[in-house]
């Protein structure tokens, strides 16, 4: 079984896709390898036996292959920390480390980091949204590790490396991400809410950047921060280490809106399926256009690039259709 998971992906055709499914699965709850790794090695398997259909092994019509359902072993608890969900083109990630109060350690962000790539190759997903057990969302970087990587290794360089590359995959995946706070998010936790394209949150839930109190200033959260708060308000985050109410993170575009907690699965799931009612492709070219024109310092550079993106969207089959189906005054029918 282990050597049918990690065969090379060309060669894994010649093994019946019921077969490696049953195996992967097998490996997942003995705890040989993570849930991220199975769901990985699947979807090389399909990208190059996929069948006439064109049927993604994450689609709608084709459910997850490894059961949504935590796993009792307590070595597959321990290796995963995230939970998946899909639904109409709404992919949902659950950080589930509770216990550590979903702290970002290097295996927390390497297997959400996976998730959405893996997520990124399957056409059907529109939406990602990122939820968590327990009454925190992220307590930031996991500073037992830190600490251990500082006196051993003498740097905890690959640690804060990987953290920048979750940040910029977010950035980079077509679909946009967006959090749901239902509680605390501080430090790299925050910094991971400010990184999503969009937040919901409850009305309870706080942000704060606290590194400045235990001698480590929140650098990195500062990059998200000040991208998307007003400079002042940032650098008094940042410098005070004092927590932010919800209606305080709404008001300085930390946020998008803050709702009763009972109401936050609702809010986060109206926004997301309204999203996902758009073209994938669409949806895509809007994200990607976006985040390249706000980095442009020149407004006229910005409006020439923006230009282009429309004048080439106009061709795209989903805008023909979608303009036809305007004018013809019917529903349009997506191509992606």
């Amino acid at each position: 079984s282990l050597v049918v998971a990690f065969l090379p992906p060309v060669l894994r055709p010649r093994f019946s896709m019921s077969r490696l499914r049953s195996t992967c699965l097998t490996m997942v709850r003995s705890g040989l390898i993570s849930r991220t790794r199975a769901l990985w090695t699947l979807r090389s398997i399909s990208a190059v036996s996929q069948n006439s259909s064109g049927r993604s092994l994450l689609s709608p019509r084709a459910p997850n292959p490894i059961s949504p359902q935590p796993y009792r072993s307590k070595v597959d608890i321990a290796a995963n920390l995230l939970l998946f969900d899909y639904k109409d083109g709404v992919a949902t990630i659950t950080l589930k480390d509770d216990k550590k109060r979903n702290a970002l350690s290097s295996t927390m962000m390497g297997e959400l980091k996976s998730a959405l790539e893996t997520l990124e190759t399957d056409k059907s997903v529109k939406v990602v949204v990122l939820r968590h057990d327990g009454k925190v969302f992220s307590s930031g970087h996991d500073l037992k590790e830190l600490a251990t990587r500082q006196s051993t290794l003498g740097t905890t360089d690959p640690v804060f490396s990987l953290c920048t590359e979750l940040m910029l995959t977010i950035k980079r995946v077509r679909f946009p991400v967006i959090a749901e706070v239902g509680g605390l998010a501080t430090a790299g936790g925050c910094q991971l809410v400010a990184a999503c394209d969009l937040a919901v949150a409850s009305d309870t839930a706080t942000f704060s950047t606290p590194g400045v109190k235990i001698g480590l200033f929140c650098t990195t959260p500062s990059v998200e921060l000040g991208r998307v708060m007003p400079m002042k308000q940032a650098m008094e985050m940042l410098l005070t280490g004092d927590a932010m109410t919800a209606a305080q993170a709404v008001a300085c575009g930390l946020i998008n809106k803050a709702v009763s907690a009972d109401r936050l699965r609702e809010a986060t799931t109206e926004l997301a399926d309204k999203i996902a009612q758009a073209p994938s492709d669409t949806i895509a070219v809007g994200k990607r256009a976006f985040y390249k024109h706000m980095a442009m310092s020149d407004v006229t550079k910005a409006y020439d690039f923006a230009q282009g993106v429309m004048v080439a969207n106009m061709g795209a089959p989903d805008c023909e259709e979608g303009i036809d189906a305007f004018i013809s005054k019917r529903k349009p029918e997506w191509k992606s």
